[in-house]
């Protein structure tokens, strides 16, 4: 009966274990399917490509510009020093290496420590658990994601190797003022890049993860040197490093960057306008997240000439000028670009005197009127029309009508020349001669001969286009001169060398011009004969006109000054062989320079300052003269052949020359200089 009894209890307790195991079983199954069932995939991790940062590089390969959401470099294991390494280890999880995703005795261990201390120095979780919280988890803090976060640390475990995790780890890890990963704050915090690291910067480093603002070096410089005493001494405790290495680190100084934004200084506006086009092309996140490298052509050792020529010539026009009456707040400012002949690469562009007050770019995003120096154009249509330099217009008053308007243009001191060549016309930028060249050969032929040469911006519809009433660009203005200096060749300026995605894959590239092109005669837009006489003529403005400043450089030059009514605005655009530069002077809103800053007085002097400086060690150089070009003496006063003394050594397009014949018939009349007599014969 006894016995009965007792196997009859037996049964139950079996019978009540067998369900309590079953329960507990079916349980946690429900509570395993419960807390895995939307877990994120592991196998991304494989594939770990975070946000990083764009950079633009100089064309000698310095930083210029960074871009991004999250400031990270990526880099490989075998570029960290191992005791970079071993002081996260000691700082974040010394039983790294030995455990399976989870610590027990850290935790416990973490606990005790923080007790005792009374305040939080050491976390209890993995660094295998801090990958899965920054990669895998959102941060809210429940009990449910701790769970989770263990269930995925023991699955990254058997996926991944230690060394893995640690790629992971020291690549996501934020450490403080935007630095992400620990390429990004050795940069950021001491401007090395992580291989130049020592050990007493490895162990500051490695003390940030817990609180990156607290010990911030930066902000709190006694907090972050505990700190990196207390990651010293658990290197010593772990066997890391040697008493004898501890004293040693801790008597290092350690020197912290400044916190700085060094890319204002170097090329900020040339920097912006690269900005936009990457943004533009490409998109905004591949911008701040793609890790797009980006190698430019601005030579940073021109853009700080140029730079400097502003400045000093911004800085002459205050003395003279003192704008008593004008705002205190309100300055001169300046805009200046320059190209590379040969290559098509932007060398410098400055677009203001200070970014950080003004981003507006002034080279490229502002259109002024441009005065006389939009008369250059006016005379290559010319040419093309049949007009040689020799060509000879009367410089007399007009008045022009169209609709209700009525104006008279007017010289430069209000004089007039009577009969001028074209050479002189420009040479000493007259006005009323430029009109009359203008109404004779049309207006929307200059139009479509500009928009041809470059000018994207709408012109004028009337006469006084030709005197440069049109608002155009610097940037623009520029590259249309470039085309002369170019032999007649479209001037498609460069500033990006080529861009390389963050595998290193080419995006983009740009040849320099000098580079064969598959179809070269596409790029001919105007013939080189044109483009010469233009260069010849514009050498003449240097030699005895408006640009005598550029004199200075004792070398070939061919250059036009700009002025505008009120003396609003002062230009300069020149060129050499090698180089040309454009350069804008104004008030942002408007008002004047002051009287008699004009092109001449108040731009040339900063091209030559700029120019000089970068010629300095050039050989000298010689416009090339293409086929079909012709040297005869002439009569500058009349175009005609000379035969007297004062004659001149003009260019012309073959077969467009003056001839014997020509001075013979003109000998005839008496009152020839009263005609625009060119003006019917430039078409035959």
């Amino acid at each position: 009966m006894k016995a009965n009894l007792i196997e009859k209890w037996v049964k139950v307790v079996i019978a009540i274990v067998m369900i309590f195991v079953t329960v507990v079983v079916v349980f946690g199954i429900l509570v395993y399917f419960y807390f895995t069932h939307d877990l994120p995939s592991i196998e991304t991790l494989r594939n770990y490509k975070p946000a990083t940062v764009t950079k633009f590089f100089s064309e000698d390969g310095e930083v210029i510009g960074e871009y991004f959401v999250e400031k990270r470099e990526v880099v490989s294991l075998d570029r960290v020093p191992y005791h970079l390494v071993q002081a996260f280890v000691a700082g974040e999880d010394a039983r790294f290496f030995q455990h399976k995703g989870l610590d027990y005795m850290a935790i416990l261990r973490a606990l005790l420590r923080n007790i005792f201390s009374g305040e939080i120095i050491q976390g209890g979780s993995t660094i295998t658990q801090q990958v899965v919280k920054s990669l895998l988890l959102s941060p809210e803090k429940s009990f449910a994601r701790k769970i989770r976060e263990a269930i995925l640390a023991f699955k990254i475990e058997k996926y991944l190797s230690k060394e893995e995790i640690l790629f992971l780890y020291l690549n996501q890890i934020y450490l403080g003022h935007g630095a992400y990963g620990v390429a990004s704050a050795a940069e950021s915090y001491f401007g090395k890049s992580i291989e130049e690291l020592n050990l007493a910067e490895s162990a500051l480093l490695a003390g940030l993860p817990q609180a990156p603002t607290k010990y911030s070096p930066f902000n709190h410089p006694e907090q972050a040197r505990k700190r990196q005493n207390y990651i010293l001494h658990r290197m010593v405790e772990e066997e890391f490093i040697s008493n004898g290495d501890l004293g040693e680190a801790l008597q290092k100084p350690l020197k912290i960057k400044a916190r700085q934004n060094p890319f204002m200084e170097k090329a900020p506006y040339f920097v912006e306008y690269v900005r936009r086009y990457i943004e533009e092309k490409y998109g905004k996140k591949a911008l701040y997240e793609n890790g797009l490298q980006v190698y430019t052509t601005i030579d940073l050792n021109y853009q700080r000439l140029a730079q400097e020529a502003i400045e000093i010539g911004l800085k002459d026009i205050e003395k003279r000028q003192k704008y008593l009456s004008k705002d205190a707040s309100s300055t001169p400012e300046g805009a200046l670009v320059c190209f590379d002949l040969e290559t098509g690469y932007i060398n410098a562009m400055v677009g203001g005197r200070d970014f950080k007050k003004s981003q507006f770019n002034r080279a490229t995003q502002a259109r002024r009127q441009t005065g006389s120096a939009f008369k250059p154009i006016v005379y290559a249509s010319a040419l093309d029309k049949g007009y040689t330099p020799a060509s000879v217009i009367v410089d007399s008053p007009n008045i022009y009508e169209w609709g209700d308007h009525r104006w008279k243009p007017k010289n430069f001191g209000e004089k007039f020349s009577g009969p001028i060549t074209l050479r002189n016309a420009l040479t000493h930028s007259v006005n009323i001669v430029t009109v009359k060249i203008a109404q004779d050969i049309g207006l929307d032929y200059i139009k479509t001969y500009a928009q041809k040469l470059g000018i994207s911006s709408p012109l004028q519809d009337n006469l006084s286009m030709a005197l440069g009433s049109s608002g155009i660009s610097l940037f623009d203005l520029t590259k249309t001169y470039a085309v002369f200096a170019n032999q007649g060749k479209i001037f498609k300026p460069i500033f990006i060398k080529k861009i390389l995605d963050r595998d290193g894959n080419l995006l983009e590239e740009n040849q320099p011009l000098f580079y064969p092109k598959e179809s070269p005669d596409g790029d001919q837009i105007l013939t080189p004969q044109t483009a010469y006489l233009m260069t010849h003529l514009l050498e003449g403005v240097v030699q005895n006109g408006t640009g005598w400043k550029a004199k200075a450089l004792r070398r070939p030059v061919a250059a036009k000054t700009g002025t505008t009514d009120q003396f609003l605005d002062a230009w300069f655009i020149g060129y050499t062989p090698e180089f040309i530069t454009g350069v804008w002077v104004g008030f942002d809103d408007e008002t004047s320079l002051g009287e008699n800053e004009t092109g001449s007085r108040a731009a040339s002097p900063i091209w030559v300052t700029f120019m000089s400086k970068v010629l300095k060690d050039k050989p000298l150089q010689d416009f090339p003269i293409p086929e079909g070009i012709e040297f005869i003496k002439i009569d500058p006063r009349t175009g005609l052949i000379g035969l007297g003394r004062e004659t001149i050594l003009e260019c012309f397009r073959e077969g467009t020359g003056p001839t014997q014949e020509a001075l013979s018939q003109r000998k005839t009349s008496a009152d020839f200089f009263k005609y625009d007599f060119n003006l019917s014969e430039k078409a035959q």
